[in-house]
């Protein structure tokens, strides 16, 4: 996705997380504990994958992407397919989207990303900081990016 930015993979925290599994120091029923709205989310409006779980190795992980911003209001917090988000990142400023793979048949599930999307990732400068905020506020976004150097 071209606003894409900010992205936090998560895949070392997943490794982890199945490592201390395998050694037998945590137990699957604290790792597979999707809640029923998580499942019912990744039923109606997940991604499937190719991807086996890592568990049980018999489903395929579905990718649900939950969205949050200010922009949002009511809908911050939903679900939304992977079709929704560019529809979305044309007509709101800034919204973070948080992946969880989800298996249905264990209930494994784990954050994998989160990332921002937006208008703003258009009109960002190379420095992160838009157009706007380098314009207004007295110069703030100035002392913003020096800050950043």
């Amino acid at each position: 996705m071209r606003t894409q930015r900010q992205v936090v993979d998560y895949s070392l925290q997943k490794r982890a997380v199945l490592r201390e599994l395998l050694a037998g120091r945590v137990g699957t029923y604290d790792v597979c504990d999707a809640s029923p709205y998580l499942k019912n989310a990744a039923r109606f409006h997940g991604e499937p994958t190719d991807l086996r779980c890592p568990i049980c190795r018999s489903e395929n992980l579905t990718l649900v992407h939950y969205i949050y911003g200010d922009e949002l209001r009511q809908s911050a917090g939903q679900a939304r397919t992977l079709a929704e988000l560019p529809v979305l990142a044309m007509t709101l400023r800034e919204f973070q989207v948080f992946v969880v793979e989800v298996c249905l048949g264990c209930d494994w599930n784990h954050l994998v990303e989160q990332y921002l999307l937006g208008r703003d990732g258009l009109t960002s400068e190379g420095d992160g900081t838009s157009e706007q905020d380098a314009a207004g506020a007295g110069g703030a976004g100035r002392r913003r990016r020096e800050a950043q150097r």
